[in-house]
């Protein structure tokens, strides 16, 4: 946790900052990191965007996140906006955050949803003259629960990259407090995983949420 530093998030939905990266979240503020997060929709198209704006911000909460920024930009429409403004205000928020560490989608977008692969390339051209570490969350051979990824259709849009252990930057596999308080963070946001966790119970869904991985861009 020392070594990434001040940490900023850039993601394009609520709920996709406590899926992806809910566990580091809360070992970097409690080790006393400062960690902002930059949300780029309010996931209205998922449901109704003033229900998951309340609940981001108290999954936040849970996760001891503060700083935290909304785009608001149109759910489903990213690729729709002007991608130089979309920069240039992602770049405004790099300045006043001076990240040491970057999170952010892949080019894939992970689940290949668009306003994902969007906000993976704004935030490649926003960081464009820095040197801040720049980490994409990436999937494992070692599965969680390939049926559950399947049965739900997680990847239908498309497949995020897949990485060997020794390829990754930062492995986390989540137990006792800190998984406890990433599956609270995603239990409050409840119109996106309530009818998972009814589907699935409650056990099982601790254990495909349970490890998070993350590498650095492919070079070239």
């Amino acid at each position: 946790m020392e070594q990434l530093g001040t940490v900023l998030m850039v993601w394009a939905h609520p709920d996709d900052e406590t899926y992806l990266a809910g566990g580091v979240s809360a070992l970097l503020t409690d080790a006393g990191n400062r960690v902002a997060c930059i949300t780029a929709t309010r996931g209205e198209a998922g449901g109704d965007g003033n229900v998951r704006t309340v609940e981001l911000e108290d999954a936040l909460e849970v996760l001891g996140v503060s700083e935290h920024y909304w785009l608001d930009y149109p759910d489903g429409g990213c690729a729709d906006v002007d991608a130089a403004e979309a920069v240039s205000r992602i770049r405004s928020l790099i300045d006043e955050v001076q990240p040491n560490t970057v999170i952010t989608f892949g080019p894939d977008g992970f689940t290949g949803h668009p306003d994902h692969q969007t906000v993976s390339a704004w935030t490649d051209s926003a960081l464009k003259g820095y040197d801040a570490r720049l980490l994409h969350p990436v999937k494992r051979h070692k599965v969680m629960d390939q049926g559950l990824d399947e049965e739900f259709g997680v990847f239908e849009l498309g497949s995020p990259r897949v990485c060997a252990d020794d390829e990754l930057a930062l492995l986390l596999e989540l137990t006792g407090t800190t998984l406890d308080r990433k599956v609270e963070a995603l239990l409050l946001q409840e119109s996106q995983t309530g009818t998972l966790v009814e589907a699935v119970g409650l056990e099982r869904f601790r254990t495909w949420v349970s490890a998070e991985a993350f590498a650095l861009p492919r070079s070239g």
